[in-house]
């Protein structure tokens, strides 16, 4: 668990900021070098802190990681944003929230921080499965659970029945990325607005007519 200082501690300012300094300093190493090359001695370093400062904020190497991946998610978009704050689609009718949504989430996945910090999840979870967990608790189902509730949200409007709201996040995620991400992570160009739009458009009238036929 990351650690907190209360805000009526006098060193909490001091706390947060050293925290901070930790954190992109984790981040840039994770990027560069990957998770199993990424010693938390050499991050203490690059983060100007003593290993015992670095130990006091996180408990351990994968705990550290989990805070990289919170702060790249919070740090592009509010795709990722903290469970109780709603985004600006929640309450939109699902023909306007679907865009909506799917916008934030593209833009989020095909932003720079999130491919590279993905392509550091794939290189390295064979070795280190936790990281995997890590990434899928923090990044996908975060995600996912934050359409799962909007689609609960509008159930009683839209008369949809739907067995599995989570699994139902999931399928718009991947209509989303179907063919875009993909490219994303082997280097082609990434896609401008129009496109992004069109795919947006395309996975949302899709998604649609599932809810509509009640597959899920």
């Amino acid at each position: 668990m990351v650690k907190v200082w209360s805000q009526n501690d006098p060193k909490a300012a001091l706390m947060t900021r050293k925290r901070k300094m930790i954190v992109d300093a984790a981040l840039q190493a994770f990027l560069e070098s990957g998770y199993g090359e990424s010693s938390v001695n050499r991050i203490a370093d690059a983060a100007g802190v003593s290993i015992k400062t670095l130990y006091r904020h996180f408990d351990s190497k994968d705990d550290l990681f989990s805070a990289v991946m919170q702060t790249a998610c919070n740090d592009v978009g509010n795709q990722n944003q903290p469970d109780d704050l709603e985004p600006l689609w929640f309450q939109k009718p699902p023909a306007e929230a679907f865009l909506m949504a799917g916008r934030d989430y593209l833009q989020h996945s095909l932003s720079a921080p999130q491919l590279a910090l993905y392509r550091v999840v794939m290189r390295d979870a064979a070795r280190f499965p936790e990281i995997g967990r890590l990434y899928r608790q923090e990044v996908i189902t975060r995600r996912d659970r934050l359409f799962a509730h909007y689609l609960e949200h509008w159930l009683p409007a839209t008369g949809w029945r739907i067995a599995d709201t989570q699994q139902a996040a999931a399928i718009f995620a991947a209509l989303l990325r179907a063919g875009l991400f993909d490219d994303a992570l082997l280097g082609n160009p990434l896609p401008d607005e129009a496109e992004i739009e069109r795919q947006v458009a395309t996975a949302s009238r899709r998604m649609m007519t599932i809810l509509d036929a009640g597959l899920i």
